[in-house]
């Protein structure tokens, strides 16, 4: 299920998560591609912007910019996405997405494939490791981001 394509692009979502814990913020990734070339990737900027909705797809999502279409994009992101997240998956159309972890948070791959969303589940060492790490250094931002 997973492509050399898939690994690489969700890998690119995980430096940027990295580049986000790093920048202090809430480590998640985010990456837009097309044909396996990266439309545009980002990270969640809720700290560094002061914007409680630059999540990490929101944020990759908008450095995409316009498209004509979606229908043929995949979106990978380091963390399972929340709800607003999720609801904008559906309203753009991006017919799949490769999360790299659910363990740290999750809840909404049902809701995205009850809606025709392709949702492949990596569980990605990396990606977890680095969600559990913040959540044990910054539990209270955590608790933020996830309006808690």
């Amino acid at each position: 299920m997973m492509t050399d394509d898939d690994t690489r692009l969700l890998r690119i979502a995980y430096d940027e998560a990295k580049a986000g814990f790093d920048e202090g913020g809430c480590p998640i990734g985010s990456v837009l591609a097309r044909g396996g070339a990266v439309v545009a990737q980002g990270r969640n900027q809720r700290v560094q912007q002061g914007d409680p909705i630059a999540h990490g797809e929101m944020d990759a999502l908008r450095k995409a910019g316009r498209q004509s279409t979606y229908r043929d994009t995949v979106l990978y992101t380091s963390l399972s996405p929340c709800m607003m997240c999720s609801g904008t998956i559906v309203q753009f159309g991006i017919p799949r997405v490769v999360i790299g972890d659910t363990q740290n948070f999750g809840g909404n791959e049902e809701f995205l494939r009850r809606r025709g969303v392709e949702v492949v589940i990596v569980d990605d060492p990396d990606c977890i490791a680095l969600m559990q790490r913040f959540i044990a250094e910054r539990p209270e931002l955590w608790a933020e981001d996830i309006a808690e």
